[in-house]
């Protein structure tokens, strides 16, 4: 079995087993590759000046969670969740529906 397919596989396992959803396999689950785009082409995704106040922590599905550094950042998601969600897209080929900031804590 390839290796990126066993990613694939233990995600979508790991998914299942803290989300409670359907069966492995199901629309909304991330794959190995989605998910490490994500977290690892972050950057490259959302331009250096976000991503200095903006981190993800979380992809469940479809819905991403990140972290601001200020709450103003928070609400300057809201005006560029639209485009957020298209260059996660073409960077990651991740499908977001759902952008949630949280501010972080210090």
């Amino acid at each position: 079995m390839p290796f990126g397919e066993s990613l694939d596989r233990v995600v979508r396992s790991l998914h299942n087993e803290t989300s409670g959803s359907g069966p492995a396999g199901q629309a909304g689950s991330q794959t190995a590759s989605q998910m490490g785009g994500v977290f690892g082409r972050w950057a490259e995704a959302v331009g250096d000046a976000v991503a200095l106040h903006v981190t993800p922590v979380k992809l469940d599905g479809t819905k991403l969670v990140v972290e601001v550094d200020d709450p103003a950042w928070a609400t300057q998601l809201r005006f560029l969740e639209t485009t957020l969600k298209q260059r996660l897209l073409e960077v990651a080929g991740a499908t977001i529906e759902t952008i949630e900031a949280r501010v972080r804590r210090f």
